[in-house]
């Protein structure tokens, strides 16, 4: 598994679509789905929560709880849909999902995620991985850091992704986690040190090639994740420096490409504004990136499958940034 650039799970963001989507722009980077919580797959629709189109791949699934039990089972499922990858998240610090006894909060409790881990690795032949963060409230020195990757990595998982910030629980939100909390990359940079014989990703605050190969020369791979969705081309870059892949399309290619798949989809009962807000941030930095984010937003709403409307709207879509294209201004 080639994780030497990955995108980070993005809840209401990392979809299906936009993993096909992603795709398109770059054929070497991991992708991951949204965080899926185990209780969710052991209940619920299955297909609806776990299909995903071949053409996606290679993706991870990221999982969320904190029964061993239900995430072994949800791993084993995982496998079965075919992706390459089972993660745990242990990043996540929300209110609902600190209620629920998953995500950020289990850093507190490392011996519960040893045995969720056993069990996992015990129910799947796929790779079992973790996302985490440095440490959490008051506790964020590199002891704690080092004694709960050590303990993890007696379970036998080989990869930690360590988003390099702590997480803050009960006082601050979502957005706020991924801004106010200082980013620690030297905390990561020693657990590489310190841990050779693991894969360390870091994660935070990435969002250029620049910043990419600068993190490569101490750790073992990279994973971005709002940058990529506001500006999801940055992955044509990442492709050309970092993968030496020249063979990468133009922003109009993509659209083109992306066409099918959405007509495809709107046959099936999807809406088109579910598969098209992923791509609001596709002309970033691009003269007339203005006139493809209102032209969308006013357009991208069709909730029937009139398939002559459908081409009109993506007839448009398609011709709309051509003309308005520029050189990159930022």
């Amino acid at each position: 598994m080639n994780r030497k650039v990955s995108v980070a799970p993005m809840m209401d963001c990392t979809d299906k679509h936009e993993r096909y989507f992603l795709r398109l722009i770059s054929k070497n980077v991991l992708l991951y789905t949204e965080m899926i919580v185990s209780e969710a797959i052991d209940r619920g629709d299955k297909n609806k929560l776990l299909s995903f189109n071949i053409n996606e791949k290679p993706v991870a699934l990221q999982l969320g709880g904190s029964s061993p039990k239900l995430l072994a089972n949800a791993a084993r499922v995982g496998e079965e849909f075919g992706y390459d990858e089972i993660n745990l998240n242990l990043g996540c610090p929300s209110k609902k999902v600190e209620k629920n006894k998953f995500g950020a909060c289990l850093i507190k409790e490392p011996n519960l995620v040893a045995e969720c881990l056993n069990e996992m690795q015990a129910k799947t032949k796929l790779p079992v991985t973790v996302k985490t963060r440095i440490g959490y409230n008051d506790v964020e020195d590199y002891e704690s850091l080092f004694n709960f990757i050590n303990l993890l990595k007696s379970t036998g998982v080989k990869t930690f992704i360590i988003h390099a910030r702590k997480a803050v629980l009960g006082k601050f939100t979502p957005k706020q986690n991924l801004n106010i909390p200082p980013l620690k990359y030297e905390m990561v940079y020693n657990l590489k040190k310190d841990f050779r014989d693991l894969e360390i990703i870091i994660n935070g605050g990435i969002t250029s090639t620049n910043q990419i190969k600068e993190h490569l020369n101490k750790v073992d791979g990279v994973m971005l994740g709002r940058s990529i969705y506001h500006s999801p081309y940055i992955l044509a870059d990442i492709e050309k420096e970092i993968f030496n892949n020249k063979n990468v399309l133009s922003r109009e290619e993509i659209i083109k490409k992306l066409v099918p798949y959405v007509k495809d989809e709107i046959k099936k009962g999807t809406r088109m504004n579910q598969i098209m807000r992923h791509t609001l941030g596709l002309f970033h930095g691009q003269t007339g990136s203005s006139f493809w984010k209102r032209y969308l937003s006013e357009n991208m709403c069709v909730r029937d499958a009139d398939v002559k409307k459908i081409d009109h709207i993506m007839d448009k879509v398609k011709l709309a940034p051509q003309a308005h294209t520029a050189t990159q201004i930022d």
